[in-house]
């Protein structure tokens, strides 16, 4: 592909997310034209395309995959339909950007990545921390050996809210908010791979919704094969504002990453110092979002930058399934080489 020209894009997912990340493809990627949004639900596409006046607005995913004038998708529909439509863009011949997770089981995911290697598309998946200030410059300094060998890494996500719990499907908080933590340590301890996870998980913040498989609040534990110990812990509930940071601690120093100010002003007074905090994934993570995206667009244009494919979605998938099980045991779990759990 020549740099000179801009990538046409269709977006698959009109939701909270999709809607997000259809506006910043619009306002913030120059590389890219946004030319297709297919939504099944009625009238999700059409008006999310003609607040952001994009040319095609579909309800069923097949047409905008089948549209010549789509050459990358962005995959934001829920979680669950996500690896087939990986599967159908692929083999579309369209490269692909997906949200987490790329799929739902270590299978799915084997399937994906076959899918991709038999049509030799781009894929990249949505682990937007990567590219969120302070967390590739927290790499680096790992991978220059600045905090020694790595010893303790903590991984955390604390969101501000939980509108509607009975919509939050079981197992979320492992399969689509702590999967960004595990991602997140995995990236911070390069050339490791987990090897061993024990989760612990309740419902503190909807109690009454236990019985129906929600939980809202964890804390895992994670063994690394370079013998590095990490964790991370998630809540539904932070009243402060929406939270995500982590930390690497080693044998000659600690890096940092994250925080949730939104700004760097602080207002001094008489109650004291007031710092005005991000109350959204969307707010927070805007430049994070740019950046990835960006990044996909480049690299598919034939510029290529670094970012997280397959393995990533992967290895992070089968320690949220490890964590599943140790949820359903109550003990540690050890992680095989290939699969989440033996």
């Amino acid at each position: 592909m020549s740099e000179s020209r801009l990538l046409n894009i269709g977006l698959i997912g009109a939701g909270r997310i999709g809607s997000s990340h259809a506006e910043l493809i619009v306002r913030t990627v120059p590389e890219a034209r946004l030319v297709a949004i297919a939504d099944p639900v009625e009238g999700a596409a059409a008006r999310l395309a003609t607040a952001l006046h994009v040319p095609a607005a579909y309800t069923d995913p097949a047409l905008l995959l089948a549209d010549p004038a789509v050459e990358a998708v962005v995959i934001t529909a829920p979680a669950r339909f996500h690896a087939g439509l990986v599967e159908q863009a692929a083999a579309a011949g369209k490269a692909v950007f997906c949200e987490k997770p790329a799929g739902m089981s270590l299978e799915e995911i084997d399937r994906v990545a076959r899918a991709v290697e038999a049509n030799g598309v781009l894929f990249r998946i949505g682990f937007n921390r990567r590219f969120a200030d302070g967390f590739p410059q927290a790499r680096a300094a790992v991978e220059a050996g600045r905090i020694g060998a790595p010893q303790l890494l903590r991984s955390t996500t604390r969101d501000p809210g939980l509108a509607d719990p009975g919509a939050v499907a079981p197992w979320t908080i492992f399969l689509e908010t702590l999967i960004h933590d595990f991602d997140t340590l995995n990236f911070l301890n390069p050339g490791a791979r987990a090897v061993q996870v024990h989760a612990v998980a309740d419902a503190l913040v909807a109690p009454d919704y236990r019985d129906a498989g929600l939980l809202d609040t964890a804390v895992v534990t994670l063994r690394y094969d370079n013998g590095a110990i990490a964790t991370a812990e998630a809540s539904f509930s932070a009243a402060y504002g929406y939270d995500t940071r982590a930390e690497a601690f080693g044998s000659g120093g600690m890096v940092t990453a994250g925080g949730l100010a939104a700004s760097s002003l602080r207002y001094y007074g008489p109650a004291g110092l007031a710092v005005e905090t991000v109350r959204a994934d969307t707010q927070s993570m805007r430049g994070a979002y740019t950046a990835e995206l960006q990044a996909f667009t480049h690299t598919a244009l034939g510029n290529p930058v670094d970012g997280p494919g397959v393995e990533a979605a992967r290895e992070a998938l089968r320690i949220a399934l490890g964590c599943i099980e140790s949820c359903r045991t109550g003990a540690p779990v050890e992680l095989s080489a290939a699969g989440a759990a033996r």
